[in-house]
């Protein structure tokens, strides 16, 4: 028994896979995609994964169970690898796109989760037809056919999903059916109309740059470049357009990632994972150097192995939806049990052959970027140590979904410490609210920021200008001074507040932290825990790591380490926040702190420089440009 208990709980079917080449990854897709095969309906055309429901049909959720897998299985069939299993996706295709079949997934309709899961199928097409198409039978050929062509007449969401139709097109294309190119003309002119300077977009009409610029915007885009034949001149051109802004963006994304391959966790569609590594093995598969290829290797395999590194998956094997961990708490409305395996998107290399020079490059180590760097695009300032990168963030509008101003509004965003959200919205005594400043009138629920009125950036801070409620007024500025930041708020309220300011919340222990006392949660008593500050200074230490906050602020705030809800934290379970707690009363009130959280290894981060004057902060403000998302 004792044996057992210490035995590893991995919870991961690519838990130890080194990722060294690609006899690696096709290993980790296969022990990825083994446990699906127990999942398929007696048609094998639907995979149900679990019981939990999304906000689109079953049937569409089965069908996304059934075609997410295919992002990885057709590139490794395509490189001329094999999946014991892969005939019974193949028959799925067949049948449920027959309309007399009980696995139906029925027609695809206006914003219909149906269009999404179409792209796989024409991404399968096109790259393996030899597996994918040629083995149907001549009347699952028309189904599959007719089913695909009526997903273009219907109208995708106004963002990366008009890359659906081109990938659906790619797949017709390949396998000689036809169809209204002039539909595929209208995506592709579009999705063009979304692009911005330095190779970033926007995904759709919203102020957003997130992970969905690079796993969805770049991924298809260099998929259309590498793949797309036949339709002239102006395909062509519009196809090294799109090589060049992958050329442009790789340099900046790389920025998002610290020297343990992990990719910051920011924005939705968190679940997706290691879709992450989807832009590196993209930028191979349309050839496209835009880096070296030895640190373009580099990037994929290491983040790659972060992820073989997490509790991901469920005791089957089958990933969870979550983040660091399955958590239903930190999901949106659109997922359902099979949507992480779009994370599958990582494996497009693997239709490339061992002589590629992505794979025969040796990963270059990773090479750390100094000082502080400007994201200018997507509103950020990033900086680095060992085991973490850190960036303050603004400008961003936060998508209207449960959890939102998580997910977009903070202000900063940590590779190693990730981000937490609230698990209610009466959750003003009980909230971490990292990397956050709430306001509360009643002492129960909590306001933060969620749009800025103004949002600016210079070399090394932001500023912006928001409001949580009505007759409050907040001024931010977020100042990079690594390995501190200072967070500078000018608050104008008409009535009086409560305000909790957190700092990062660091992985829970089973052991007493080294240093700061946490309070347990109390509902309905915001304060409770709180105490004077010796040095303004709260924090909570563990063997593992180090979260301060020091307050700045002209009139002294309170302090608490808070013993966070459970699952609030995207990538650990169990979390400690530190927090400074004071009351407003009506008039204007200058809050300032400085915020730090690293590994315990480095050692204590000293103390913070001094904040700016306020005719400092005015010369900052003017100075700064807007930022170029927030403007979009």
């Amino acid at each position: 028994m004792a044996e057992q208990m210490n035995a590893p709980f991995t919870f991961n079917p690519m838990a130890g896979n080194p990722f060294a080449g690609r006899a690696d990854a096709a290993r980790a897709l296969a022990d990825l995609s083994a446990p699906l095969m127990a999942h398929f309906s007696a048609g094998k055309g639907r995979l149900r994964l679990g019981p939990a429901g999304a906000h689109f049909h079953e049937a569409a959720a089965d069908l996304e169970g059934l075609t997410r897998p295919l992002w990885g299985l057709a590139p490794l069939i395509a490189g001329g690898g094999h999946f014991e299993g892969i005939g019974d996706f193949v028959t799925g295709l067949a049948n449920g796109s027959d309309p007399d079949h009980p696995d139906y997934w029925g027609p695809a309709a206006d914003y219909d989760q149906r269009i999404v899961e179409s792209a796989a199928i024409g991404f399968a097409l096109a790259l393996a037809p030899e597996t994918f198409w040629e083995p149907l039978p001549e009347t699952a050929k028309r189904n599959l056919a007719a089913w695909l062509v009526h997903s273009l007449s219907q109208t995708p969401a106004p963002n990366n999903w008009h890359f659906f139709h081109v990938l659906v097109s790619l797949g017709l294309d390949r396998v000689g059916v036809e169809y209204d190119r002039a539909i595929i003309e209208g995506d592709l002119d579009y999705l063009e109309t979304l692009a911005m300077d330095e190779g970033w977009y926007r995904d759709g009409p919203g102020r957003r740059a997130e992970h969905y610029i690079p796993f969805a915007m770049h991924f298809y885009g260099l998929i259309h470049a590498a793949l797309s034949t036949g339709h002239g001149a102006r395909d062509a051109t519009r196809a090294e357009r799109f090589r060049q802004r992958a050329r442009d963006f790789a340099p900046q994304i790389r920025l998002w990632y610290g020297d343990d391959g992990a990719a910051l966790p920011f924005g939705r569609s968190l679940t997706y994972r290691f879709a992450h590594a989807g832009f590196w093995g993209a930028l191979a598969l349309a050839d496209v150097e835009a880096l070296p290829w030895a640190e373009i290797r580099g990037y994929w395999a290491r983040n790659m192995r972060y992820w073989a590194s997490l509790p991901i998956a469920e005791r089957d094997g089958i990933l969870g939806v979550g983040y660091g961990y399955s958590n239903l708490l930190m999901s949106e409305s659109y997922n359902s049990p099979g949507s992480p395996y779009w994370a599958f998107k990582a494996f497009a290399p693997l239709a490339l052959p061992e002589s590629h020079p992505f794979w025969q490059a040796e990963e270059a180590p990773y090479r750390a970027t100094a000082g502080v760097s400007r994201l200018a695009q997507p509103g950020m300032i990033r900086w680095e140590e060992p085991e973490n990168v850190t960036v303050l963030t603004g400008g961003q509008e936060v998508f209207p979904m449960r959890q939102g101003p998580e997910k977009y509004g903070k202000f900063a965003y940590s590779t190693r410490y990730g981000f937490s959200v609230e698990n209610d919205s009466r959750s003003f005594a009980t909230g971490p609210f990292d990397s956050m400043l709430a306001f509360s009138v009643d002492g129960r629920h909590a306001l933060v920021r969620e749009s800025e009125s103004d949002a600016r950036i210079g070399a090394d801070y932001l500023c912006s200008e928001w409001s949580p409620m009505a007759g409050v007024t907040v001024q931010t500025w977020l100042l990079a001074r690594p390995p501190w930041h200072l967070r500078i708020h000018r608050i104008t309220t008409d009535r009086p507040v409560e305000t909790v300011e957190g700092g990062f919340t660091i992985r829970r222990t089973d052991r007493p932290p080294l240093h700061g006392l946490p309070a347990l949660p109390t509902a309905g008593h915001a304060g409770a825990g709180s105490l004077p500050l010796a040095g303004g200074r709260v924090e909570v230490a563990t063997a593992e790591d180090l979260s301060v906050l020091i307050d700045l602020s002209p009139a002294p705030r309170r302090g608490r380490v808070l013993q966070a809800q459970p699952n609030t934290n995207v990538i650990f379970p169990r979390s400690w926040a530190p927090q400074l707690l004071t009351r407003l009363e009506p008039g204007t009130t200058w809050l300032a702190c400085a915020a730090c959280a690293r590994a315990a290894t480095l050692g204590d981060p000293g103390r913070p420089p001094e904040r700016p004057d306020d005719a400092g902060l005015a010369q900052m403000k003017a100075a700064a440009q807007p930022i170029p998302i927030w403007m979009a």
